[in-house]
């Protein structure tokens, strides 16, 4: 089927992770479906976006490998809008509104200490056109709603199944403010049109908007996308995401983590599904096994601890083609293939890589326990070149000179070369070493 999706963000701040959640879940949709995939930052809100955000909303997604076919900027569409109000408004579906914000308020308050939803009484359409002028005489600017079909809207929600909203528990939505800006609502609709997106799939707190925007969008004679709608992220509780989960995006993940992008990719992108969070090496599994209906309706667990023992998984997986580039970002731009493959298996954070090559390539003073049994290592060291067969050759005959076996013989030699009780197999950090730095470890010399 041809599909096309978006995401639409607001620049007025961060991307959190119920965001970038979404944005895999399209990603991964528009993918396996061979279909395109659209970022629309949402800026109609001139006031509140800002240039900074726009680019950092960009600056994530990159860094988290959700990468977009097309672009769009709502704040270059304003012609088009005004072109889609006035179309409404020549139909009869937008009509204006004088009540302040403290008028309306007190309605919604009056209607729920009575039992009743808030739900506007459409009192402004019984005002006469002389009634709208002496109300405009007075300085009341208008703002304009979209007059709901009272009719139920229904849909096959790719989540949630048949949906039914009952229109009339619904307010006619306010779409113009009185200072003229637009609200999400109607330019959304109109972009969707004009882009001609298939299949909209966003947060379940949008359930209800959708039923007017499919009534926006008919209005418009545009073809109405397929609706999906996940289930809200919580914490490991089940409770509503705090502000310090709600809060969590790439920064945290990135910075102040040390998380791999494909780890978050491993643990967002099935959470909640029927499918296994497991570790990938790439997105293409990913990709091939992605199914929108495995998505269940009870709200799924961000667990934190979870993803961060699928960040050590997926760097165990991963070759070094994969992650040179992020080595080099670490101030290890020199370090090859095979300093890779015998450390990874050892790190739970890329960070931590650091670490094994200050042991491998620079300035440490081995840890000697044993004189005696040090110097005998020392004198039956092998010459270079060394491979991986070189740690094997020399401990089977420090073994037979010392009578040494088990930890007692592996132990004293670990701590000499590295000065750690824990670490990469011996036998592939031996030849990184090199005989030099590892006859200065054994002497108790710093090398």
């Amino acid at each position: 089927m041809s599909v096309k999706v978006r995401i639409a963000p607001s620049p007025t701040g961060r991307l959190q992770i119920g965001n970038i959640r979404t944005a895999m879940v399209n990603w991964l949709f528009a993918r396996h479906h061979g279909g395109k995939f659209l970022l629309r930052i949402d800026d109609t809100d001139l006031e509140r976006s800002t240039k900074e955000s726009d680019q950092s909303i960009q600056d994530d997604l990159r860094w988290l490998g959700v990468t977009w076919d097309e672009f769009a900027r709502q704040s270059e569409r304003f012609d088009r809008y005004g072109e889609a109000i006035e179309k409404l408004k020549a139909d009869g579906r937008l009509y204006p509104c004088y009540e302040t914000e403290e008028e309306l308020g007190l309605k919604r308050k009056s209607l729920l200490g009575q039992g009743r939803p808030p739900v506007y009484d459409r009192a402004a359409l019984k005002l006469s056109a002389a009634e709208r002028t002496a109300l405009e005489a007075k300085g009341l600017k208008p703002h304009w709603r979209f007059l709901l079909k009272d009719k139920p809207v229904t849909w096959v929600d790719g989540v949630r199944g048949p949906v039914t909203i009952p229109v009339h528990d619904l307010s006619d939505p306010i779409v113009v403010r009185s200072d003229n800006t637009l609200i999400y609502t109607l330019a959304s609709c109109v972009d969707d049109i004009d882009f001609a997106i298939t299949d909209v799939i966003r947060g379940e707190d949008h359930v209800t908007n959708t039923a007017a925007q499919i009534q926006i969008i008919e209005a418009l004679g545009g073809a109405v996308p397929r609706f999906a709608h996940l289930p809200l992220l919580t914490d490991e509780e089940g409770q509503k995401l705090s502000k310090r989960f709600g809060s969590f995006g790439v920064p945290k993940l990135r910075e102040e983590m040390g998380l791999e992008p494909l780890a978050a990719w491993c643990h967002l992108a099935r959470l909640g599904t029927s499918l296994p969070i497991e570790a990938f090496a790439s997105l293409e599994p990913l990709v091939q096994q992605f199914d929108l209906g495995a998505h269940s309706r009870n709200p799924p667990k961000f667990d934190i601890e979870e993803l961060q023992r699928l960040n050590a998984r997926v760097l165990h997986m991963l070759s070094f083609d994969q992650v040179k580039g992020r080595l080099a970002e670490i101030g290890l731009g020199g370090a090859d293939e095979a300093f890779w493959l015998a450390v990874r298996s050892n790190i739970d954070h890329m960070a931590q890589a650091r670490d094994w090559w200050h042991v491998s390539r620079e300035q440490v003073a081995g840890t000697v326990t044993d004189e005696a049994f040090a110097a005998a290592a020392a004198e039956l060291l092998p010459p270079e070149p060394w491979n991986s067969t070189t740690w094997d050759a020399w401990v089977s005959e420090l073994k037979g000179k010392t009578g040494r076996k088990g930890k007692e013989l592996f132990m004293p030699l670990r701590l000499a070369l590295t000065g750690r009780e824990h670490g990469p197999e011996l036998k592939v950090l031996l030849p990184l070493l090199g005989r030099k730095r590892v006859l200065h470890r054994l002497q108790g010399k710093a090398a």
